[in-house]
């Protein structure tokens, strides 16, 4: 079977539970060839189809999400390696990258708590050359998968990864402060109905953070103004319907507190500065 046919009848099959059926087929197959998907469509569609490329279709077909199958995923134009031990990097965080680059200065040193497979701190790094980061994982293994992207992404020589939990007491002991400090913590609430490729497949730790989503909130947020340096901030991404109330939690503890939005214009965000007066949630 040619590569263009096993893709053909990959695409009937997964249209049961994806809406993007052919394009996932030609995901996995180019993911099967170990080569780019658009090489595939101009140099590959008549090769024999790889024998790797049934077992990856039938994960898919079970509803596992693309980017596990294929092991990476595309974020803020580059490709990350991504497993089950980190959360697959979303469009949506991509609006923390952009409100983060606003705010660097040049020679900038940037803390990334909960780096996961280090999408937003790796991202800053390739963006702004002068700038060092160090990202923060109470995981061992997603560690271990953000150290394989810094060495990918050519970032390694400034980016120190190290297993820390905000939870616990001392965990920043040695930090030092930073320029930045960006965060996506656990924000989904407990009893929150989730699609099945996330519940059943995205790490949990990463994702629920109490009755509310706000227990992760409560614990960092606190912290944040013994991790800046003077004129430092901080920008933490939301759940979209959680700006107001984690706003408020800011302000508690002397920030100020501006709402940014993602490409849908939802609320994604807030960027919090500490010291300068308490302010309204604005946005």
């Amino acid at each position: 079977m040619t590569v263009a046919d096993a893709i053909r009848q990959a695409a009937g099959g997964l249209a049961t539970v994806s809406d993007t059926a052919r394009l996932d087929a030609e995901w996995l197959m180019a993911a099967a060839l170990d080569v780019s998907r658009s090489s595939m469509l101009l140099t590959r569609m008549q090769d024999p189809a790889p024998q790797t490329f049934a077992a990856m279709v039938r994960r898919r077909m079970t509803g596992e999400p693309l980017a596990y199958v294929t092991g990476s995923q595309s974020f803020y134009g580059r490709e990350f390696i991504v497993s089950p031990a980190v959360l697959i990097p979303r469009a949506d965080s991509e609006s923390v990258v952009e409100a983060a680059l606003e705010l660097l200065p040049e020679d900038a040193r940037i803390l990334d708590c909960g780096t996961g497979s280090g999408a937003l701190l790796l991202t800053l790094l390739a963006e702004r050359p002068d700038a060092s980061g160090l990202g923060m994982d109470r995981s061992p293994d997603a560690l271990a998968i953000a150290r394989r992207n810094a060495e990918a992404l050519g970032v390694a020589g400034r980016a120190e990864l190290v297993e820390a939990d905000w939870t616990q007491a001392d965990w920043k002991a040695g930090f030092g402060r930073f320029d930045l400090v960006i965060a996506n913590p656990p924000y989904v609430e407990t009893t929150a109905t989730l699609d099945d490729s996330v519940s059943r497949y995205e790490p949990h730790e990463a994702l629920f953070a109490g009755p509310d989503g706000l227990g992760d909130y409560r614990v960092l947020i606190p912290q944040l103004p013994s991790l800046l340096s003077p004129g430092g901030a901080a920008v933490v991404e939301i759940g979209w319907q959680q700006a107001e109330s984690v706003g408020a939690l800011a302000r508690e503890c002397g920030a100020d507190a501006q709402t940014f939005r993602d490409l849908a214009h939802r609320p994604r965000g807030l960027v919090l500065r500490f010291g300068v007066g308490k302010g309204a949630a604005k946005g």
